[in-house]
């Protein structure tokens, strides 16, 4: 029997591991609205970020997930973001080799500063360094705790550690 192409979809993975890069080709692909979890975290202003409220942002997360077709992407796993996984008919969690999270990060910073490549924040040095610092803390810990509180969801999760197994997966999906 041929899966059917999800309408609820959630992509979780570290720092330069290709999220939004995915949510992006998914969502053109398919037609279907991509949210970012950092701007679910964070009101975007010119003059600087400010931090939603616990309830604002989850007020704003249950307005997305409630919606009939989406695609979140994010690093966040914490609790406020459970009914997304919950929620999702598939959870993918890209697994990109450690390398090459390093060398995303590098390459997006400098094509950031040199006004290739748009971002929702000042790429500033500190957030530069912030973002190995990150992605060091989601191989660790991030990882492996999403495995311990969200294995439940293994008959919905797809560990895809390169571009080809999804593309696998859902070649094997019709409309």
């Amino acid at each position: 029997m041929e899966k059917r192409i999800p309408r609820k979809i959630h992509i979780i993975g570290s720092v330069g591991s290709g999220k939004t890069t995915l949510a992006k080709e998914l969502s053109s692909t398919f037609t279907i609205p991509f949210h970012e979890l950092d701007n679910v975290v964070w009101i975007r202003h010119k003059s600087g970020d400010i931090r939603r409220t616990e309830k604002e942002r989850k007020e704003y997360l249950n307005t997305i997930i409630q919606s009939e077709r989406w695609i979140i992407e994010g690093v966040h796993h914490d609790d406020w973001v459970a009914d997304s996984f919950r929620n999702a008919d598939l959870i993918i969690f890209l697994d990109t080799k450690y390398s090459i999270r390093i060398y995303r990060i590098i390459k997006r910073f400098l094509f950031q500063k040199l006004l290739l490549e748009k971002s929702n924040y000042k790429p500033t040095m500190k957030i530069f360094f912030k973002m190995f610092k990150w992605n060091k803390y989601f191989e660790d810990v991030g990882k492996p705790n999403f495995f311990n509180e969200f294995g439940v969801y293994r008959n919905k999760l797809l560990v895809a550690n390169n571009k080809r197994s999804i593309t696998r997966y859902f070649n094997g999906c019709k409309d």
